[in-house]
């Protein structure tokens, strides 16, 4: 009974960050002013990598990722850390969105989201709990 609560939550928690993501998208047109997003590849272009680092003996289960409206899911992911492949995403990418759900040991496991761009870090979103979910976005 309690693997099924446990399960049931983590799909209602995937869904909910899945949700966020495409609210995220939705609003995201504001203008950053900001002088930090100059265009890198040559056509505009960033190169872009999403990672997730929970503490010890947590399990990091899935991960959805991506850019605007392009989201990528991995599931069946283990273990205390996770990388997604380097992506590129193409100029006039609007926003970047990655969520993660974990279960932790106890009450106080932790759960970091990191957006790099361009090798920079950029964001970072983080969690605590038994069940952990976190997120992060970025803007261009």
């Amino acid at each position: 009974m309690k693997k099924m609560q446990l399960s049931q939550l983590l799909k209602g928690t995937f869904y909910v960050f899945a949700m966020a993501m495409l609210l995220g998208i939705a609003f995201s047109c504001s203008k950053d002013d900001d002088d930090d997003n100059n265009v890198v590849g040559s056509n505009g272009t960033h190169k872009v990598v999403f990672k997730a680092e929970a503490s010890s003996g947590s399990n990091i289960s899935i991960a959805v990722y991506g850019y605007d409206a392009n989201a990528t899911t991995a599931t069946s992911l283990s273990g205390t850390s996770w990388s997604s492949p380097e992506i590129t995403v193409p100029a006039g990418a609007l926003t970047l969105n990655a969520a993660v759900n974990a279960t932790g040991v106890n009450a106080s496991s932790t759960l970091k989201v990191q957006i790099y761009v361009d090798g920079v870090l950029k964001k970072e979103g983080t969690s605590s709990g038994q069940y952990l979910s976190a997120s992060a976005n970025h803007t261009f």
